[in-house]
């Protein structure tokens, strides 16, 4: 007997369940997309001679309409019943901020109770690192501008609370972005507790300036994974041209992570990643430096 002749307990067909199914027995919140953009890009200087220095920088879009008005946020919008999250992702993406066809790893589901002013709103986020030189950014649809910000991330306070079965410990992260002269700012409050074998892990927004929505939550969710996984994944090399220099892929590694590594322990680590090549560096003022480019035979361990 096929699936759609099987009886249940009320003596109903699948086909017969269906058509008097009340699609109205449960509200619907809506459903969004956002999406983390990071790239690792040099800053201005005026020293030629020395290596550039790199930030980390995320792409934000200006908010053109209520609510947040003129306030910065993670590109993204709604999602459509006759599309899939994947597609809307690629669709707002788009619409937004120009940048189109871009692989993206969906990162984590937002579903606070309150978290958009509008509706009931339950988000999923996803996260790409690119080279930001191959894009055309351009603001567009309720997107008044499309900027690249600096990310800085600073756990500035830390404190661990006993309790009867276990332990509380929390975290204070301040975030800023920044362009040029225009500074977005936000703590977030990072709490994880610990009883027995459970683990549950709370985020909560206790100050921003500038950035729309629960986005300062979902940037800081985003920094922390791309730090876990740059240790174990080849994803730092999707910031990277074809051909670089160890010195430019550990200042990607070190802007990341944020803090600096021991050269000849980070060129032993990345060792199998990398193919030498025979090439060398040409720019004014530099001495020459052999360029490598990434090893697509790598396997992850």
């Amino acid at each position: 007997m096929t699936e759609i002749f099987k009886r249940d307990r009320n003596g109903l067909t699948e086909q017969e369940f269906m058509q008097r199914y009340d699609v109205s027995m449960y509200e619907r919140p809506s459903v969004t997309v956002d999406m983390l953009i990071f790239t690792v890009f040099d800053k201005e200087q005026d020293n030629y001679r020395k290596l550039p220095e790199k930030s980390m920088q995320l792409l934000l879009i200006k908010r053109g309409e209520h609510p947040y008005l003129g306030e910065w946020a993670l590109p993204g919008g709604f999602v459509s019943v006759h599309e899939s999250i994947e597609e809307a992702a690629q669709r707002e993406l788009k619409s937004e901020t120009n940048i189109e066809n871009l692989y993206m790893e969906q990162l984590f589901t937002w579903g606070d109770v309150g978290r958009d002013p509008r509706t009931r709103v339950i988000s999923s986020s996803y996260m790409a690192l690119v080279d930001r030189t191959s894009l055309d950014v351009r603001a567009g649809d309720d997107a008044e501008d499309a900027r690249w910000f600096e990310v800085s991330y600073q756990v500035f306070q830390e404190k661990k609370t006993m309790l009867a079965e276990g332990y509380e410990f929390e975290r204070l992260i301040k975030i800023t972005l920044k362009h040029k002269a225009e500074v977005l700012t936000t703590t977030v409050k990072i709490a994880t507790m610990i009883t027995g074998r459970t683990r549950r892990i709370s985020r909560e927004i206790i100050g921003s300036q500038g950035i729309a929505f629960d986005h300062a939550k979902i940037i800081e969710y985003a920094v922390e994974r791309l730090r876990n996984k740059i240790e174990y994944t080849h994803i730092a090399f999707h910031l990277m041209p074809q051909l670089f220099t160890l010195s430019e892929l550990q200042q990607v590694y070190e802007v990341i992570l944020g803090k600096e590594l021991l050269a000849a322990a980070f060129r032993r680590k990345i060792a199998p990643m990398v193919i030498e090549t025979n090439q060398y560096t040409k720019d004014a003022g530099h001495r020459p430096s052999k360029l490598y480019r990434f090893n697509p035979s790598w396997e992850n361990t």
